[in-house]
């Protein structure tokens, strides 16, 4: 059976009103990255992640005399918005060596989320060079439910096109945006994370980040002092439930977990201190009763949400690799291109970081 039938069994089916421009085209050429199409195996299964000690890259940036040296080269960077983000071009990702990728580090630590457009040699570097990429900023996380190219589970997968889609089941809500912070349930979630896509729609598509760096900041210090005094459960339970329903391959290879987390996380190299909750995976602040937690929560949900003066919106282009902190930002894709039948294809590379880190070095997490 070949990977594009695989994929075309495993995935769940989901008709949808085909472009036929985009679906036939899509049929008729052979797919060059069909080697990295999602598979979903009943028999993977992997123990319960245990605690590692995490050497952030970019603490090792700081003892250069210039930090940002791996820019020297680059023809234009600017500023996407002055929150958050910026966009480089004329560096070369998969030429770097270890010093470059610390600065590199720090750089995404600084500005929350680094866009690099022409990076066509990294994408197509293939499986082994992800991996030796994405164990230099920490050790590499295999999503417990997500479809993964065949013999590479340290890639996270997004899929979509004409007759199949998973990551992307909004079908039954009025809008696709949901904000997170990938798998913040575990114990320790990511850090510098990588996405690139293998293919994407002629438009659409496009990923919203925002900085909870900025949406921290624009509280009343009275409110955060207090937020600083709070910690709130992240829960993967939902997730692998909705997997097993069927919806997503049917895949569990790991037990769920649900961690306590800081509501405020401090950054281990910038010292920044960053808003930690999401609507995707955060339940509930321990401690305080279903009502209490439930208003605070909802409170800040509705100000990330409606933020756009803390956000960046990255519109992808061929050959494009994002790169961002996981911890001092949240972010969505955009499913708008459902009804093309285009296909959005991307991968991303997953490494772990430390514990969470409480702003108040008073609170106790356990």
């Amino acid at each position: 059976m070949s990977t594009v039938e695989t994929i075309t069994q495993a995935l769940p089916s989901l008709a949808l009103r085909n472009n036929p421009s985009e679906s036939q085209k899509q049929q008729e050429e052979p797919y060059k990255y069909a080697q990295f199409l999602p598979v979903f195996p009943k028999d993977e299964h992997y123990p319960p992640l245990t605690p590692f000690e995490h050497v952030d890259p970019g603490q090792r940036a700081l003892a250069h005399p210039n930090p940002r040296a791996f820019l020297d080269n680059a023809t234009s960077v600017i500023e996407i918005t002055p929150r958050l983000g910026s966009e480089v071009r004329g560096v070369n990702l998969a030429q770097l060596d270890s010093d470059g990728r610390d600065q590199l580090a720090l750089e995404v630590a600084r500005r929350g989320l680094v866009v690099f457009r022409d990076q066509q040699e990294f994408i197509d570097r293939g499986a082994e060079f992800y991996r030796e990429w994405g164990r230099h900023f920490g050790r590499l996380h295999i999503h417990p439910t997500s479809g993964h190219p065949e013999g590479l589970p340290e890639l996270h997968l997004v899929y979509r096109d004409a007759n199949t889609t998973f990551n992307f089941e909004q079908d039954d809500r009025i809008r696709s945006t949901v904000w997170h912070s990938d798998v913040s349930y575990e114990l320790q979630p990511p850090g510098l994370t990588t996405f690139f896509l293998f293919a994407q729609p002629t438009s659409g598509g496009d990923t919203l980040f925002t900085s909870q760096v900025s949406t921290l900041s624009r509280l009343s210090p009275q409110f955060v002092e207090f937020l600083k005094t709070l910690k709130a459960t992240h829960s993967g339970f939902e997730q692998a439930e909705f997997s097993r329903s069927g919806r997503r391959g049917g895949v569990v290879r790991r037990e769920p977990v649900q961690n306590v987390h800081p509501v405020v996380r401090r950054h281990p190299v910038t010292g920044e201190e960053a808003l930690y909750v999401n609507r995707q995976f955060t339940r509930r602040i321990v401690g305080l009763k279903l009502e209490e937690s439930d208003a605070i929560l909802n409170f800040l949900y509705d100000h990330i949400d409606k933020s756009a003066d803390n956000q960046a919106r990255v519109k992808w282009q061929p050959n494009t690799v994002v790169i961002w902190d996981n911890r001092i930002t949240a972010h969505s894709a955009i499913v708008d291109f459902d009804k093309t039948g285009a296909r959005r294809h991307g991968g991303r590379i997953t490494p772990q970081a430390e514990r969470p880190i409480p702003a108040n070095p008073n609170l106790k997490l356990e």
